[in-house]
């Protein structure tokens, strides 16, 4: 269980970091890129455990490491998305409102 808060708070405070470091990250939330960080990094968590790969030996980092990783990743993916097509949308409505 320990390892489930562990990979919790890294994957929250890269989510964080990846929010920090965006920089159209005036698009979205604060709170997204560390929500779906954790999300992926919880789930992914739940389902290595429930695979068989926790606390067996040469095989401990999976449940560590990986979840982290994953939920880093999944962070970065939903900030880069989530600014490019914000930025998009918000230049289209705004050039239709300049065009009244």
């Amino acid at each position: 269980m320990l390892s489930l808060i562990v990979v919790a708070l890294v994957t929250v405070a890269a989510g964080f970091v990846v929010w920090a470091n965006d920089k159209r990250h005036t698009k979205y939330g604060i709170s997204v890129p560390a929500g779906v960080a954790a999300f992926v990094g919880m789930l992914s968590w739940i389902i290595f455990m429930a695979a068989g790969f926790g606390y067996q030996p040469g095989l401990t980092w999976i449940p560590w490491i990986l979840p982290m990783l994953l939920g880093s990743a999944a962070a970065v993916a939903a900030a880069g998305y989530l600014g490019k097509t914000r930025t998009r949308q918000d230049t289209e409505k705004l050039t239709a409102i300049l065009r009244l």
